[in-house]
């Protein structure tokens, strides 16, 4: 694999250049608009606990509404602002909702399955809305949490293949409530052997998956991201869409996962919380797993249609995570160093970028100059 890699440099060289230009000419402002317009949307909610919540989750989150977007260079041109104005929406409703399971309540696991109903409903172009917060202790929320499901389902029903995607969309939503929904339970015993037990079954027959590993896949939103953005071409069929579900369930959201709660090891213990890279007996296991779930992510990408592009997405986010400080600490740094061995090549330019990212700090101002001086350089569709 490494050596099919290796023999492509200068077409991904080109696919980079090509995708980075698309992202930060094309979408990148588009992400702003859509964040700029949430953060003022949630400004408007009343109750002052929620609109805390609300606001900390797009800032604290930032990064996973960017990345949300990076899947709209996967889309058409002419539907790429409806695309990043859904994906941003479901984020943040996840985003949201997440944050809010994590605030007290009398029945966490009912309040974590209520709360996260709206991502199915977001992906349901006939579901009614449901109480999210039927177990919750605030509901105040001027109907915030309602315009992000709609804002996201009102643009996917204007897709041209939505009908062929929403299936395993739906499906990756399903697994994705069930998991927080038993990652909140009460006791910490009762909650890692509910999870195991229903994990166990989530994990494809062939795929020798570790029930941890596929619990993490079933906790990514990349394959709503990626079903979503396929719906914008003309006429993708079923078997395409089923494609791109198997590809990012399990390995590229397996991967997604393992390095979000690896990178968090250290936050989580410092909380008291057990993270799902803990099961691993030892840094060296979990090195080992993590190099075997990224070669098995990059074959998969590799694989679907658009397969150029999909790689240089999980690129990008397997080096999102591994070029925080945090995947250079002593526990982290093997797996770092073994995923990054798997992906070869592909994510050599992407470290580059988001390292030097993460060492000049905030770059948006700069780029939004960058933006205006070049807006009219046209990119190719």
């Amino acid at each position: 694999m490494l050596t099919r890699i290796a023999g492509r440099r200068p077409a991904l060289g080109t696919a980079f250049a090509d995708a980075a230009g698309k992202y930060w000419l094309s979408i990148f402002p588009r992400v702003c608009k859509e964040i700029a317009r949430w953060r003022c949307r949630a400004r408007q909610i009343p109750d002052p606990a929620l609109r805390a919540l609300a606001l900390h989750a797009q800032e604290a989150e930032q990064g996973n509404l960017e990345g949300a977007a990076a899947f709209a260079i996967l889309a058409p041109r002419e539907y790429r602002a409806g695309i990043v104005r859904a994906l941003v929406a479901f984020q943040a409703a996840y985003d949201y909702v997440d944050a809010l399971v994590e605030q007290p309540s009398s029945h966490p696991a009912l309040n974590g399955r209520h709360l996260h109903r709206a991502l199915l409903t977001a992906l349901d172009l006939d579901a009614a809305h449901s109480n999210y917060y039927a177990h919750h202790s605030y509901c105040r929320d001027n109907g915030y949490l309602r315009d992000l499901v709609d804002t996201c389902r009102t643009t996917c029903a204007a897709l041209p293949s939505y009908s062929s995607a929403a299936a395993p969309a739906l499906r990756a939503a399903k697994r994705m409530v069930i998991y927080q929904s038993l990652n909140h339970i009460d006791d910490p015993a009762g909650r890692q052997r509910e999870l195991a037990r229903w994990a166990v079954n989530q994990a494809p027959p062939g795929s020798n998956l570790r029930w941890w590993e596929a619990a993490a896949s079933s906790a990514s939103s990349l394959v709503v991201f990626a079903l979503i953005a396929a719906a914008a071409q003309p006429a993708i069929c079923t078997r395409e869409a089923k494609a791109i579900e198997r590809a990012y369930f399990p390995w590229i959201g397996a991967l997604h996962i393992l390095l979000d709660s690896l990178v968090d090891r250290s936050e989580d213990a410092d909380i008291g919380q057990h993270g799902l890279i803990d099961h691993y007996i030892s840094s060296t296991e979990a090195a080992r797993r993590l190099k075997i779930i990224a070669a098995h992510a990059v074959e998969s990408a590799q694989q679907l249609p658009n397969g150029t592009k999909h790689s240089m997405i999980l690129a990008a986010m397997t080096s999102f995570y591994l070029s925080a400080p945090e995947a250079s600490a002593n526990w982290a740094y093997l797996a770092k160093h073994e995923v990054l061995t798997a992906m070869g090549s592909l994510a050599k330019p992407t470290m580059l970028l988001l390292s030097a990212r993460r060492t000049t700090g905030d770059l948006r101002p700069r780029l939004a100059r960058k933006i205006r001086l070049l807006r009219d350089i046209r990119v190719p569709p």
